[in-house]
C-alpha cells in the first residue's frame, strides 16, 4: 500500500535516467579507412587536364588511325584538341560506356585492339 509522501516498503526508490546531454563521451570513434582502389597499370582513366608518358602514348596512338588526331601532336598534354579526338573517335567507332572526350576502359581496349603493335 502507499501512503502519501512515503515510500512504499520493499520497492526501491525511483532512480533518475542518466543525462545523455552531459554525458561524456567514450572518445572519438576511428572510422575504417575506404579501401584504396588498385587500378591495373595501363588502364587508369585519362581525361582532360592530364599530361605525362601516358598522354602520349593515347596521343601516338591516335595518330595512327586516319583523320581522327588531325593535330597528331605527341606533348603529352591533354588538351582540347585530343578531348575532341578521342570524342571523334568514340563517335566513329560507336564506344559506349566512357564520357565523351574521356578516355577510359572502353575507349582504350577498342584503340589499343586497333593499334596494338
Amino acid at each position: 500500500m502507499l501512503f502519501p509522501g512515503g515510500s512504499d516498503a520493499g520497492t526501491d526508490p525511483p532512480v533518475a535516467a542518466p543525462d545523455t546531454a552531459t554525458a561524456s563521451p567514450a572518445g572519438p570513434t576511428a572510422l575504417p579507412e575506404p579501401p584504396t582502389e588498385v587500378v591495373p597499370e595501363g588502364s587508369e582513366v585519362l581525361e582532360p587536364g592530364d599530361s605525362g608518358p601516358q598522354v602520349s602514348e593515347l596521343q601516338e596512338r591516335l595518330s595512327r588511325i586516319p583523320d581522327v588526331y588531325t593535330e597528331g601532336r605527341v606533348d603529352g598534354r591533354y588538351d582540347a584538341g585530343l578531348t575532341e579526338a578521342v570524342a571523334r573517335f568514340q563517335l566513329w567507332y560507336g564506344i559506349r560506356g566512357d564520357e565523351e572526350g574521356v578516355y577510359g576502359d572502353a575507349t582504350r581496349r577498342d584503340l589499343e585492339s586497333r593499334t596494338s603493335t
